[in-house]
Formats: structure tokens, C-alpha cells, sequence
């Protein structure tokens, strides 16, 4: 299994897991908050929509897209 920290959460996850699934085994999955105030999820899973934008080890990635590496920080947009 692979740890990594979802906004200080200790999550552990099988090799070959994206981001954006650990986004949902941690809590409810989103990943941002929108303008409106309403929290967002990955939607497309591909990348072309970007709502799984996520901070990951300081860089701003994509969730769908990035696979969870052991030690991994990940925060999302409050």
C-alpha cells in the first residue's frame, strides 16, 4: 500500500491509484471550491475539464491525471 497526506489526512491506497480517487477514499472527493461557493470533483477523468485541479508537493496539478506516489502531499482548494 501507498501513504500519502490529503490535506493532513493520512490515506493509504494500492499502487497505481490517481489522485483523484484518494481524493474520495479521504473524504468527499472534491477538489476545489468554485466561485459560487460550491465544492467541485474530478468530472471527466481525462484531463480536458480541469476540475480536479489540486496542489501536489507545492505544484498545481491535475488529480485524474497523477498517479499517488508513497509520502505524496496533496491539498485541495478550500
Amino acid at each position: 500500500m501507498i501513504e500519502l497526506n490529503v490535506n493532513g489526512q493520512a490515506v493509504h491506497v494500492a499502487p497505481g491509484t490517481s489522485v483523484a480517487a484518494a481524493l474520495y477514499l479521504a473524504g468527499d472527493g472534491s477538489s476545489r471550491t468554485s466561485v459560487g461557493g460550491q465544492r467541485r470533483a474530478p468530472l471527466c477523468g481525462m484531463g480536458i475539464c480541469q476540475e480536479c485541479r489540486v496542489t501536489i508537493d507545492g505544484q498545481r496539478q491535475l488529480a485524474c491525471q497523477t498517479t499517488c506516489s508513497n509520502g505524496m502531499h496533496v491539498e485541495t482548494q478550500p
